[in-house]
């Protein structure tokens, strides 16, 4: 059977199953089995045991777990809200504080957390009645929420990250370090736009914020260190060298548990959860990617990926071309699909495309991660919309969407601007090799 050939029937069965409601896990696992047995027959499912043997025996994949669990430990133990409340505190004398508040504690808290929706759901119960108390506008605080949760996946360490890495065999150092610049330009865009948006209406924000003490100071202070500590500790060991991204994880849940001692918030209730959080978190994790490695085997065995690319090639489509129209797939797909199982369905296929068009691996899993970000905002699926409209009733659903749109055509300029400059995402990595 011809490639071409293959992809009809790929595409065909997975849609199908798709729109009967299986789970995009289990549509991957089935779809690849089929794949295997048309091209190779039955004798070929001695291999299957294989795939999963060899993706479930990764010490780089040990991550992923470790980092589910410090964010967990992190959520349960009353950490997020010291740090919120001490982070809004010292930025009082900024215009529309709280609201920028907001964006740069779900940056550092996303980061370490290591979930959009949970940053969203943690930040935004702290933060949106304190605003809507001090008389912040809905249409602001929403966006912010929204808006600020995509970050964490960006801003290192990244779950998708490790995930990405371990499929494609890139450096996971290297794709951490790849995300810092773009987190950090993202970062900026949005409070950029907070502050435009508060001067171009500013009855969206309260007058006056009362300056703290400086006991009060010290105190909020002493609140955000211990975060922002973790997460430098973190990324420094994996820069410098110090220790591998799985032991920089083991590290975190160690710490993380210190840390919410310290504080004595931890209870063993608290830990129990997060163990089970982290538990389910993950097994659902590595189903998808496990079923993912099968249906790649079956796109490898079939000759699919290598085909596009060559049929590509040979139609001499121009980079920006393909650039955007992959910009495109993964805009509709985000709308449907949540990021990890969006990733793993279509990077068996396009990275061979990808390096054959030139670009970088390590720049791809960068851009990649920032198009899922963007499907957190986009509706139908758009995890983090639905997060805070948990939290946030009575507000509407469509204005939530609304208040985010904003944040997402800043995630959709920032993908065009890597693109652009992707010096801005390889810069730091070929730094640190040097």
């Amino acid at each position: 059977m011809s490639w071409e050939m293959a992809v009809a029937l790929y595409f065909v069965v997975l849609a199908a199953l798709l729109v009967f409601g299986v789970a995009i896990g289990s549509v991957m696992g089935f779809v690849g089995i089929l794949g295997i047995t048309v091209g190779s027959g039955m004798r070929t499912w001695s291999t299957l045991g294989d795939i999963v043997w060899n993706t479930t025996n990764s010490f780089t994949l040990v991550a992923v777990p470790l980092f589910v669990l410090m964010g967990e430990i992190i959520l349960r133990s009353g950490v997020s809200k010291r740090f919120y409340s001490g982070l809004s505190r010292l930025m009082y004398g900024m215009k529309g504080g709280l609201a920028q508040s907001n964006i740069v504690g779900c940056a550092i808290f996303a980061a370490i957390s290591g979930s959009s929706t949970a940053t969203a759901l943690t930040i935004g119960t702290v933060a949106l009645p304190e605003m809507r108390k001090r008389g912040y506008a809905d249409d602001l605080t929403l966006g912010t929420l929204t808006g600020g949760g995509c970050l964490g996946i960006l801003i290192p360490p990244s779950i998708p990250m490790v995930i990405y890495a371990t499929v494609v065999q890139e450096s996971v150092i290297d794709l951490f370090m790849a995300g810092v610049l773009p987190g950090i330009v993202l970062t900026i865009l949005f409070m950029a736009w907070v502050r435009a948006k508060v001067a171009m209406n500013p009855s969206q924000v309260p007058q006056v914020s009362e300056r703290p003490s400086g006991a009060e100071a010290l105190q909020s202070l002493g609140n955000c260190l211990p975060v922002v500590a973790l997460l430098l500790a973190i990324i420094g060991g994996m820069y410098f060298g110090v220790v591998t991204p799985t032991e920089a994880a083991a590290f975190g849940c160690l710490a993380a548990v210190i840390i919410g001692l310290g504080y004595r918030e931890l209870t063993w209730a608290g830990m129990h959860l997060a163990l089970r959080n982290a538990v389910v978190t993950n097994a659902v994790v590595m189903f998808i990617i496990v079923n993912s490695q099968i249906l790649s085997y079956a796109l490898t065995s079939a000759g699919i990926g290598r085909g596009v690319s060559v049929a590509l090639a040979g139609l001499g489509v121009a980079p920006f071309v393909f650039y955007t129209c992959a910009f495109l797939l993964y805009l509709v797909l985000g709308m449907f699909i949540d990021g990890i199982s969006m990733m793993l369905l279509t990077v068996p296929l396009l990275y061979p495309t990808i390096k054959a068009l030139g670009f970088n691996g390590v720049w791809f899993g960068v851009v990649l991660v920032v198009m899922i970000e963007l499907g957190q905002l986009t509706p139908p699926m758009g995890l983090n919309l639905f997060a805070v409209h948990s939290i946030a009733r009575p507000a509407k659903i469509g204005a939530i969407a609304r208040s985010s749109m904003p944040y997402a055509v800043l995630i959709s300029l920032l993908c065009f601007i890597l693109y652009f400059f992707p010096q801005l995402a390889l810069w730091l990595p070929a730094t640190l090799k040097s």
